[in-house]
């Protein structure tokens, strides 16, 4: 009897002593993996280090080499200022472009900074251009749709102050931005000329079809209603507020959606496609064709060759691995590819 205990007391220990041994080498395994995790964290962060280092620099000298270009414009011959503005346009395009290949790497910081530096260089191209080739005052081309009209000119602001420098800012300000409201029932259309690295915005528009050619820096789109716009690539934003029952064809690095319901976009996106408090939006492939589109998406820095439409954040649904009931993709029979208008 004494010999069958001792010969089941020594197999749980033996049996003990193999759990102990297995937990021993599991912990020691746990620790090698995390350690091995540490490491290639470590590194990972090392090379979006380098990464951020070298776009850095890269920027910075070329973003120097297109002030340089500016400064040269100065009192310089119109034939000259022109053949430099182009250099100029061409550099800021390519920047624009490397910033925008950049954006996977670069931190929250390093991304803002490149993004106001840009803006600033894309003010003062504007500026120099302003200078160079002064146009006429900005203007739409519209009519209704059954004859042709001028819209009515807005009233012209009150100048009567005491603050020359206030005038001089919003006079800036004007001719930064193109700006266009309170249309119903008309076809408008604006030129690359007009509209090419400025900000549009397009505001209590109804029952409209608008047209906008050329490469703008940002594009903003509120109240929008029953209404078709078309616009060539957008360098950096899109903002949508407020939009229902329309159809928007539009290129751009990021979309911003709010408070839209029944609308159609087909889009050309390049980092992401946002919406919040909307129904029913659905999405398609950006298909608008014009001559020119080529030559604005060089002007806009977008890569055509990457287009996430359907990756599509909506800030209202966060039930992982289930599909947003607030936006779907347009079936294929049923996608436009002309846009007769």
């Amino acid at each position: 009897m004494a010999t069958v205990e001792e010969h089941e007391n020594g197999f749980i220990n033996e049996n003990n002593a193999s759990k102990v041994q297995e937990r021993l080498m599991k912990r020691h395994q746990t620790r090698l993996e995390d350690a091995e995790k540490r490491k290639e964290a470590k590194e990972t962060h090392k090379l979006a280090e380098e990464k951020t280092d070298v776009f850095n620099a890269e920027f910075n000298k070329e973003r120097a080499a297109v002030e340089e270009l500016l400064s040269a414009c100065s009192g310089a011959q119109r034939a000259e200022a022109v053949q430099v503005l182009e250099q100029a346009t061409a550099k800021t395009a390519r920047l624009q472009k490397f910033l925008n290949d950049s954006m996977l790497f670069l931190t929250q910081y390093d991304l803002r900074q490149a993004q106001s530096a840009l803006q600033k260089l894309q003010t003062a191209l504007n500026e120099a251009r302003e200078e160079a080739m002064p146009k006429k005052k900005f203007a739409f081309r519209a009519r209704t749709k059954a004859t042709e009209k001028t819209p009515a000119q807005p009233p012209i602001p009150d100048t009567t102050t005491t603050d020359g420098a206030s005038n001089k800012a919003d006079e800036k300000i004007e001719t930064e931005q193109c700006r266009f409201s309170n249309l119903s029932g008309e076809s408008v259309t604006k030129t690359a000329e007009e509209i090419q690295q400025r900000d549009v915005l397009l505001t209590h528009v109804k029952n409209c079809t608008v047209k906008l050619f050329g490469s703008p820096s940002t594009l903003h789109l509120k109240h929008i209603e029953d209404c078709q716009i078309l616009c060539g690539p957008v360098s950096s934003s899109v903002f949508i507020d407020h939009c229902k029952n329309s159809t928007l064809v539009l290129p751009c690095q990021q979309l911003r959606t709010h408070n839209t319901t029944n609308t159609q976009v087909y889009l050309h996106v390049t980092s992401r496609a946002i919406i919040e408090d909307c129904t029913g939006v659905s999405f398609a492939p950006f298909t608008w064709s014009y001559p020119g589109l080529e030559q604005d998406f060089v002007v806009s820095g977008l890569d055509k060759s990457r287009n996430n439409w359907n990756d599509v954040d909506d800030f209202n649904w966060l039930a992982a691995g289930t599909p947003s009931p607030n936006w779907s993709v347009i079936p294929e029979e049923q996608r436009r590819t002309t846009w007769d208008c």
